[in-house]
């Protein structure tokens, strides 16, 4: 005997009902749609903004509109209000990038001429001692921990060849090989061909390289 507690398996009447009965059925919710009481809603809603299905169903010009009136005249947003401790990460990559190159330049070179003075390190740590081995130590070589002055020993006179030597005869200076020589004079030629167009193509890039920052500075100041 069936009770109210079993689960139904059995298909959805929709799959069963005749095309004739859906189209109707369609054709009533489509033109004549039940009038349902209206909704309570005992929830806080919460404003997500335009939905993806309305966004994609307006005409292109509204979103060009849109993008136009979001660059000339923002909205103004109320303030975010923060419910967690906020943490101190520095300034942002999207902050930096941001910026113009030129900034960049001038921080680098005031990091460099007038860097900021940092407060000294505290270091809490001990140094560990070398005499005790450990599994996680490497201890350093005997040489690098001896103090005293470095002596350098004389190097060895070599023996010098003559031909009045006895029993000693020079040996014969070895013609080079012409394909050998013609080889080298080509691999050296090649070269410097090599060298020659590298140093031009150097100075067509360092050339390029200064009208660029011309233009840009030029630029720069006449909007300004």
């Amino acid at each position: 005997m069936a009770t109210d507690n079993n689960l139904d398996l059995s298909p959805p009447e929709e799959l069963t009902r005749p095309l004739w009965k859906s189209l109707i059925r369609n054709f009533r919710d489509r033109f004549l749609p039940d009038q349902l009481p209206p909704l309570y809603i005992t929830s806080r809603p919460v404003n997500l903004g335009m939905l993806l299905g309305d966004f994609l169903d307006l005409p292109w010009y509204r979103t060009v509109f849109t993008n136009l009136g979001d660059v000339i005249s923002p909205e103004t947003q109320a303030p975010l209000q923060l419910e967690s401790r906020p943490v101190d990460v520095g300034e942002l990559i999207g902050d930096t990038m941001a910026r113009p190159w030129w900034s960049s330049l001038l921080r680098n070179l005031a990091d460099s001429v007038a860097p900021d003075k940092l407060p000294p390190l505290e270091i809490t740590w001990e140094p560990a001692n070398p005499i005790i081995p450990s599994q996680t130590l490497l201890l350093t070589m005997w040489s690098n921990v001896i103090s005293g002055p470095k002596i350098f020993l004389p190097d060895k006179e070599k023996p010098v060849i003559t031909a009045a030597s006895p029993g000693l005869s020079l040996p014969e200076p070895a013609t080079p090989d012409p394909s050998t020589v013609a080889f080298v004079y080509d691999l050296e030629r090649d070269m410097l061909k090599d060298l020659r167009k590298s140093r031009r193509r150097e100075r067509l890039l360092i050339a390029l390289f200064a009208v660029e920052v011309i233009v840009l500075l030029g630029g720069f100041f006449l909007h300004h």
